[in-house]
């Protein structure tokens, strides 16, 4: 065996972006559009998924038929000892800040990666049917959105997909 040093000279490797989380949300805006809704496209998120769904909330449109699409990874403080993830955290954030509504709305985020935070599941999706408030403020006062969404239903089980293009997500008014 040699012990050939490596050097820039002779290294091969070259990498390519083959997809970005930008194609994912392209994809997301033209099946919307096909299906008939007016898209709204949010800049990157990536702060605190309190902050996050706040801006998120104030950006749903008063029209139905309409949808907004978001991309990127946002935080979260973890204070509990729940289970859960970034994406299921910033679903049922904006659900607790949604619940009230009379507006007909599903809210979804999954990890392209097939993994979010300490669970097998990718994210979550679920319509802002009346729940609890208090409810929904216990499950994220543990960070246990896991447990919430198991009991309610709108886990996403993708499984590992070894890739990773950020997270994608979509509120959709109907």
């Amino acid at each position: 065996l040699s012990k050939k040093t490596i050097t820039q000279k002779n290294l091969r490797i070259k990498n390519k972006i083959i997809a970005t989380n930008r194609n994912c949300l392209d994809s997301m805006v033209s099946k919307s559009q096909v299906l008939g809704f007016k898209v709204i496209v949010s800049p990157i998120i990536q702060h605190d998924v309190v902050i996050s769904a706040k801006r998120l909330v104030k950006m749903i449109p008063k029209n139905r038929r309409s949808c907004i699409i978001f991309g990127g990874e946002p935080t979260v403080n973890v204070k509990g000892k729940g289970k859960g993830g970034r994406n299921q955290e910033l679903v049922l954030q904006i659900l607790k800040l949604i619940h009230h509504s009379n507006q007909n709305l599903i809210i979804s985020s999954i990890g392209t990666d097939g993994i979010d935070g300490n669970t097998k599941y990718s994210g979550a999706l679920i319509e802002n049917n009346s729940y609890n408030p208090e409810e929904i403020t216990h499950y994220l006062k543990n960070n246990n959105s896991n447990l919430f969404f198991k009991k309610y239903g709108g886990l996403i089980k993708t499984g590992y997909t070894h890739t990773n293009l950020m997270d994608i997500g979509l509120i959709l008014k109907y």
